[in-house]
Parts: C-alpha cells; structure tokens; sequence
C-alpha cells in the first residue's frame, strides 16, 4: 500500500478550491442615468457621482452606457465643449477616453436648448421611444438602471 503524499493532496485540495470559489464577480450591465442639472444645488455632487460611477465600473470590466436625459442634457452641453472650464470637465473627459457608451435624449435637449451644440459636437442624440431614449431597450438587455 502506497502512503499518501501530503504535499500532492496539499494542492489537489488547494486547485480544488480555486475552481469552487471564483477570485472575482462577473460582470455587470449598468445604465447610469444622469437627470440632475446644473441649476440645483446637488446637481454637481449627482453629474461627478453619475461620472465617478461609470469610471469605476468600466475599470473593474463590466459595460456602462452613460445616460443624459431631462436637465442632464445641459450637463453633456457643458462639458463637451473643449473650452470649459468647469471643475467637472477632467472627470467627464476621463469618462470619454474610457469608451464608455454616452447616449443624450433628443427630447430633452431640445426642451433645455443644447440640442445645436451637440449635434454641432456629434454627440449620439436618441429619441427611439417617443422622442426620449428607450430605457426598455436596456432593462431588457439586461442592464441595471441607476438614476442620479
């Protein structure tokens, strides 16, 4: 009878354990939903958390879609220009060079007049369900929807 090798059970059981308990979650689907405009008070604290948020979810691997809608619209306005110089724009750049997927509501940024500056930028304005963007679409792609 051959006597058990402890050192070869030793990393039997520890490969074991490795493939039983993953080292890190799977990766989400998030949709930030920025509404919060520059005229209230936490309108600043929700655009740098909406930005703040998606950052660290595309970093850690999982996909983001950054959405501007209602008065989220002047925001997106603002900080596209290259010549702003809002203490926001290094945090909305950041977003940009992270490929993150930005969509604007058509709807609204006509109804808070920014909609010639974005086209005028080639910002991607949606209007798929009646005029604003279809948060349907993402729900049912599996997306969780966070609205700041």
């Amino acid at each position: 009878m051959q006597r058990l090798d402890l050192k070869g059970v030793f990393w039997i059981i520890l490969v074991i354990l490795c493939l039983s308990f993953p080292l890190s979650a799977e990766a989400g689907k998030y949709a930030i939903i920025l509404q919060a405009g520059k005229k209230s008070s936490e309108g600043p604290a929700r655009a740098l958390h909406a930005f703040l948020y998606s950052k660290e979810l595309k970093e850690k691997g999982h996909e983001v879609v950054l959405i501007f809608d209602g008065a989220g619209t002047t925001w997106v306005e603002e900080l596209s220009d290259p010549e702003s110089s809002s203490k926001l724009k290094p945090h909305y750049d950041a977003v940009r060079r992270t490929g993150i997927v930005q969509i604007i509501c058509d709807y609204c940024a006509v109804a808070y007049d920014v909609k010639g500056q974005l086209v005028e930028r080639e910002l991607p304005l949606d209007g798929s369900y009646e005029g604003h963007p279809s948060i349907a679409e993402w729900a049912d792609n599996g997306y969780q929807l966070l609205v700041l």
